[in-house]
């Protein structure tokens, strides 16, 4: 299996992402003065909002789903939200065209879309699944949890222009694609939108994407905000999505990865609730018939017992909504910059915490805590025996 994304298209931008072959997303007129880079002239906030949307982009990878959601616009005859796929990634991990003149199809598409990723045709089907009938109807839903909280949660909390859903929600939205177009899918390999009749049509022209395609990179400037002491919570979130499971860092899925297990879905930002609660980065491990969970928290400084507590609001939704579909074991991480006070009170208290946390949750495996740090300009991560 592999995660599916979900990419926010209006009827301008839809033409364009199916004939070209691609998807992206961006923000506004900000460019990116960060990439490769350890300096930004940036306002903080404007950075860490970019440096969200890498790490949405970074999560994406070869050989993962993507579906269009085309968003409601009734003055152009879009009464409802509609749903269409379903394509594949061509490339392992998205890049930037930056946000200049020059930006492919920027003039086109009316709109910067600075994080780009190359996709496919997987199976193409003509008509799209509406809003209504994806999240709203539950004629056939036996519990709440299985509905497609993934795209509830991302109505309620602002729209983000790359969102994952699960494997079981990918599952279900797929069967609707399936059961709205008879089952028949588009042959070929060219396509375009039919805003008149809001359908993917078969395409006669040829188009190519030969836009920039910049490789990502976040550490230069991670490592300059570890080293000032600023925060780079987002940074790191950026990086772990980017690079775990790939090889480029060995400490990291050493620490994060059970041996012998593949990724088989990963998700940051993941949504657990109507309120802000959010999974900083979530792994699905999988190996033979054994499949693991696993939510990860993420700190930018020394963790603390605190961070315990949200931990447990995400074993607790899990619980609930996940396992209930998605039949798993579960293993919560922790990961904090390194604590060179091991003997002090509050990493006493935080060890306490963990104990005290792992015998509530005794049904699944005991808390995993990581530590890292910065050495040879990169990071190391390390498991803490506690």
């Amino acid at each position: 299996m592999a995660t599916t994304h979900i990419f926010i298209v209006d009827t301008t931008t839809f033409k364009y992402h199916l004939e070209y072959l691609f998807v992206g997303t961006g923000a506004k007129d900000a460019v990116i003065d960060f990439n490769a880079n350890s300096a930004s002239r940036l306002p903080a906030q404007t950075e860490n909002n970019l440096v969200s949307m890498i790490a949405d982009s970074q999560r994406v990878r070869e050989g993962d789903f993507v579906i269009f959601y085309l968003q409601q616009n009734i003055s152009q005859g879009v009464y409802d939200g509609k749903f269409y796929g379903i394509f594949k990634v061509g490339d392992d991990l998205s890049f930037l065209d930056n946000n200049t003149r020059d930006q492919f199809l920027r003039d086109k598409l009316n709109k910067s879309l600075t994080f780009r990723a190359i996709v496919e045709p997987y199976k193409v089907y003509a008509q799209g699944v509406t809003e209504w009938e994806a999240l709203d109807e539950i004629r056939y839903i036996k519990s709440p949890n299985q509905m497609l909280w993934s795209l509830i949660y991302r109505k309620l909390k602002g729209n983000r222009g790359n969102t994952m859903i699960t494997i079981y929600e990918s599952e279900r939205l797929v069967r609707l694609l399936s059961n709205k177009n008879q089952r028949g899918t588009l042959g070929g390999q060219k396509f375009t939108y039919d805003a008149g009749v809001q359908e993917i049509k078969k395409d006669t022209a040829s188009h190519s994407y030969t836009g920039h395609k910049t490789d990502i990179d976040v550490l230069p400037r991670l490592i300059s905000k570890y080293d000032r002491g600023l925060a780079f919570e987002s940074h790191l979130q950026a990086y772990i999505v980017q690079n775990v499971g790939r090889g480029t860092n060995k400490s990291l899925d050493d620490s994060l990865i059970n041996n012998g297990f593949n990724i088989e879905w990963i998700g940051n930002e993941v949504s657990c609730g109507v309120g802000m609660q959010r999974i900083d980065v979530a792994l699905s491990l999988v190996q033979d018939d054994q499949r693991v969970i696993v939510p990860l928290e993420l700190k930018a400084v020394t963790a603390d017992s605190k961070n315990i507590v949200q931990i447990q609001r995400y074993i607790d939704w899990l619980e609930q909504y996940y396992i209930p579909n998605r039949d798993s074991d579960i293993q919560p991480v922790l990961v904090a910059k390194k604590n060179v006070k091991k003997t002090s009170a509050s990493y006493k208290g935080l060890v306490r915490a963990i104990k005290d946390f792992n015998r509530v949750n005794g049904n699944w495996f005991p808390l995993k805590y990581v530590e890292y740090e910065l050495k040879n300009n990169t990071l190391k991560f390390e498991i803490i025996n506690y």
